[in-house]
């Protein structure tokens, strides 16, 4: 469905930028470790590497990915007008991270509005979607996004699957209205959640069910709890008529005409779904690299696009992704 007729929506991804931590965890290491087969997790999740923190904070990691695409869009920080936080893992329960960031970036004092908006594993994604609103309305006019995660905190290590799975990175973007001449825009979006699903991949802990003082909490309530077999049924399920709807969208343009589809990392096992509908030359795959890192992995895979798959302004791509809740999420753009 078209929304009302509203798309294309003028909209520029104007800079980009990244930070990973400098320590490198290879598979191989965890393998020796956790007593686990050689090459378990190249087979398993097709995973050589990722990066966990040592002692850097999640505000860190974003203001240093922020500082780079501040720098990448051509402004300053004194430029931006909004700063929108999209991170799936919060450094702590109150502020949220955009009062965070805010002051790792040195703005403490400048009153810009700081906010958060978490969707999971798709926060950075619904931040582009919120932004591309806000600037339309002219509201704002240079919107920093700041996707910073980390996971290897809160890890259970008895559990093979989830700890080798996940990494940690931040990511961010600076989004503005194109100039004139500019072809930037949106020609279609959508999101769609299925919250019967909630349960099949959550952290039942942190919030005022399982408060960490209550009783009943144990620790296992603080670790992800992920029911891969019945994520991939909701999948099978939803994941082709939204693909249907979201190009409906934009009936004039197929995916021959988008050179990247660039989506969340969640699994190889996804990824390789998704190359079932899209064709793989046009995947963009970084999840060998640094694993799953949560609402960083899609920025981190659109900024590969971009930096390393040269990715030209006027040309289009797809993000796509999938993420707790259980919610679907795509974007047919112009870049």
């Amino acid at each position: 469905m078209n929304q009302g007729g509203v798309f294309p929506l003028p909209f520029k991804i104007a800079g980009l930028g990244r930070y990973v931590p400098a320590d490198v965890v290879l598979s191989s290491d965890l393998e020796k470790k956790y007593d686990l087969p050689p090459g378990w997790c190249v087979e398993k999740q097709g995973i050589r590497e990722r990066r966990w923190v040592k002692d850097e904070t999640a505000s860190f990691m974003g203001a240093e990915a922020a500082k780079e695409a501040v720098r990448d869009a051509g402004l300053k920080l004194e430029d931006i007008d909004l700063i929108i936080n999209a991170s799936g893992s919060p450094e702590q329960a109150v502020p949220d991270g955009g009062p965070l960031v805010q002051r790792e970036l040195g703005l403490g004092r400048s009153g810009v509005p700081s906010i958060t908006v978490n969707a999971s594993c798709l926060s950075f994604f619904v931040a582009l979607d919120v932004a591309a609103n806000y600037l339309n309305m002219r509201r704002y006019k240079r919107i920093l996004i700041v996707s910073s995660d980390i996971s290897s905190v809160a890890l259970d290590f008895r559990k093979p699957e989830n700890f080798t799975l996940f990494g940690d990175a931040a990511a961010a973007a600076v989004v503005t209205l194109p100039e004139p001449g500019e072809k930037s825009c949106i020609h279609a979006s959508q999101v769609r959640t299925y919250g019967y699903g909630a349960e099949f991949s959550m952290v039942p802990g942190g919030g005022s069910r399982r408060h960490p003082n209550g009783k009943n909490t144990t620790p296992e309530d603080n670790y992800l709890h992920m029911n891969g077999a019945e994520l991939l049924k909701i999948g099978f399920e939803y994941l082709p008529r939204f693909n249907e709807a979201l190009w409906k969208q934009c009936p004039d343009i197929t995916i021959k005409d988008c050179r990247y589809v660039i989506p969340h990392q969640p699994s190889r096992v996804v990824l390789d779904y998704l190359s079932l509908t899209y064709p793989d030359d046009k995947l963009v795959r970084i999840i060998d690299r640094f694993a799953n890192c949560i609402g960083a992995s899609m920025p981190m895979a659109l900024y590969e696009a971009v930096k390393v798959g040269g990715l030209r302004r006027g040309e289009r791509g797809v993000l796509t992704g999938t993420g707790s809740g259980v919610s679907f999420v795509g974007m047919v753009f112009t870049y």
